[in-house]
C-alpha cells in the first residue's frame, strides 16, 4: 500500500517569506488592524446604506425623503476620502467599496427613484434613459480608476475633471425633482423631458468637457479665516434647512451655469501652457482622462 501523501506546505512564492509556515502565514494576514483604516470605510458603508434605502423610500412613494437621503449619501461619500486622507487610512479595499458604492448612489438610485416618480408612464423609453443613465456612470468611474497619473501633466489640470464627476451628476439628474417640490407641479406630468434631461446628463458624465474640481482645495486654513467660515457653515446650514429643495435647485443652476466658466478657464490655461511647451499639450489631448 503507497504511504499517504503528506500534507502540501508551500515554502515559497508570492506572499510568503523563507522559512515561514502556513500557520504563521496565516496569523500575519488576520493580524489587528488600526482604527485609521476602518473609520472610512465604514463612512462608505453608510453611504452604500443611504442609498439604497432611497429606492426603498421611493418604491413606498416618499420621495422627498428618497431624495433627502441620496443627498445624505453624498454627504458621506465626500467625508470619506477626505477622513481616509486625514487619518492616513487609505487602503486598495476602501478604494474599491467606494467606487462600487458611487455605482449605486450616484449611477442607480437616482434615476430608480425617477423612474418611480415620472418616467415609469413612458415605458421602455423611460427605462432606456434609467439604463443609460446608469451605463454612463459605471463607463465614467471606470475611466476613473484606470486613469493614471502624469508626473509631467502641468499642476493646474488637478483644479479640473474631464466630464461631470458622478456625485454632481446625481444631483443634477435630481432637477425636476427639486422642481416639484417647490411647486412646479406641471413638470412631473412630461416624462419625456425628464428622459431627455436624465439622458443629457448622462452625456455630461462621459463627455470630455472640463469642469471644475474641488480636489485641491487645503486641509487648512488661516486663523482669521475660522470664525467667518464657521459663520458661513452655520448659515447654509439654516438655509438648507428652512428652505431645502430651493437651496438644492440654486445649487443646481449655479453647477450648470459654472461649466461653460470651466471650459473657458481650462482653454484659458491649455493656451497659456501652449506657448511654453507644446508638446505638453498635444501629448495632453491624446490622453483619455
Amino acid at each position: 500500500m503507497a504511504d499517504p501523501i503528506p500534507p502540501f506546505e508551500p515554502r515559497s512564492g508570492p506572499g510568503f517569506r523563507a522559512g515561514e509556515s502556513l500557520r504563521i502565514r496565516r496569523a500575519r494576514q488576520f493580524a489587528q488592524l488600526p482604527v485609521r483604516t476602518i473609520i472610512p470605510n465604514a463612512l462608505t458603508v453608510l453611504a452604500l446604506c443611504a442609498g439604497l434605502t432611497a429606492i426603498r423610500f421611493a418604491i413606498e412613494g416618499r420621495f422627498e425623503i428618497a431624495v433627502a437621503a441620496i443627498i445624505v449619501a453624498s454627504v458621506f461619500d465626500a467625508l470619506d476620502g477626505r477622513v481616509a486622507r486625514l487619518l492616513q487610512g487609505s487602503t486598495r479595499f476602501g478604494a474599491e467599496l467606494d467606487s462600487l458604492t458611487d455605482f449605486v448612489n450616484f449611477g442607480v438610485a437616482p434615476v430608480v427613484v425617477l423612474y418611480l416618480w415620472s418616467l415609469v408612464e413612458i415605458g421602455g423609453i423611460g427605462w432606456i434613459a434609467v439604463l443609460g443613465f446608469a451605463v454612463c456612470c459605471a463607463l465614467r468611474l471606470a475611466r476613473f480608476n484606470v486613469a493614471l497619473e502624469d508626473p509631467d501633466k502641468p499642476a493646474w489640470t488637478g483644479n479640473y475633471f474631464v466630464g461631470v464627476p458622478a456625485p454632481a451628476a446625481a444631483g443634477l439628474v435630481m432637477l425636476p425633482l427639486y422642481l416639484t417640490f417647490i411647486g412646479v407641479d406641471w413638470l412631473k406630468e412630461v416624462p419625456i423631458l425628464i428622459a431627455m434631461h436624465a439622458l443629457a446628463v448622462a452625456f455630461l458624465m462621459v463627455s470630455r468637457i472640463p469642469t471644475f474640481s474641488g480636489k485641491r482645495m487645503g486641509l487648512r486654513i488661516r486663523r482669521d479665516m475660522v470664525l467667518p467660515i464657521l459663520l458661513l457653515i452655520g448659515f447654509g446650514a439654516a438655509v438648507i434647512l428652512s428652505y431645502p429643495w430651493w437651496t438644492f435647485t440654486t445649487l443646481a443652476a449655479v453647477y450648470l451655469l459654472s461649466i461653460p466658466l470651466a471650459v473657458m478657464r481650462y482653454r484659458h490655461h491649455k493656451a497659456r501652457t501652449a506657448e511654453l511647451d507644446p508638446d505638453a499639450v498635444e501629448a495632453d489631448d491624446l490622453k483619455l482622462d
